[in-house]
């Protein structure tokens, strides 16, 4: 177990540093300090290996305790919390170097890669984002008549063009202004979204 988890965290790093198609299996081995073999007989093939290590950093980064009511939390509250969690997660280096890398091998042919990002990344999100919605749901707390897209809109609020603007390198995460934008609209996100489907 010891070995997987150093492989996965040479990998993780590696494939965001890198991208997809300049990270070798070699380069994994080596920085996690076993060999290749080790490395084939844990996940079979380079895309497995990608596969795992994209889930394992999307539940590190967005677990699923996150989407959760907490006891004396208001509604509001407890989206305020996912808005400014997921409005972080979102322009933060680590995750725009994860979009540029596969960006990066989706136009060397590598697309099936792209799919894997959107189930164990966005898709996951959202399959969370629709539990939560559909308990509010039932207890009356708000009206949702197709919840689905309801929890895709609430995440599209929330990345605006901030998410674009970073990958494209338009604005340097550490600029203040743009940290205050980031907080300003997740609220305003959250404002929105409780203005469409709040229970009147």
């Amino acid at each position: 177990m010891e070995k997987r988890a150093a492989i996965l965290q040479a990998a993780q790093e590696l494939f965001t540093d890198h991208g997809f198609e300049h990270t070798s299996m070699d380069a994994v081995a080596s920085q996690a300090g076993v060999s290749k073999l080790t490395v084939y007989s844990h996940f079979g093939d380079k895309a497995s290996l990608f596969r795992e290590a994209v889930r394992q950093r999307c539940q590190a980064m967005v677990p699923e305790e996150l989407y959760v009511v907490a006891p004396g939390d208001t509604l509001r509250e407890a989206l305020l919390k996912i808005a400014g969690h997921h409005a972080h997660l979102m322009t933060n280096p680590q995750t725009i170097g994860i979009w540029r890398a596969i960006a990066s091998a989706c136009g060397s042919g590598e697309a099936v890669l792209g799919q894997m990002l959107w189930e164990e990344g966005p898709m996951r999100s959202r399959r969370l984002m629709q539990v939560l919605l559909a308990e509010q749901v039932r207890a009356g707390t708000l009206v949702i008549d197709d919840i689905p897209r309801a929890a895709s809109q609430f995440l599209c609020l929330l990345k605006g063009d901030l998410h674009t603007r970073r990958l494209l390198g338009c604005v340097d995460n550490a600029c203040e202004q743009f940290k205050q934008e980031i907080i300003d609209n997740a609220e305003s996100a959250v404002d929105m979204f409780l203005r469409a489907y709040k229970a009147r």
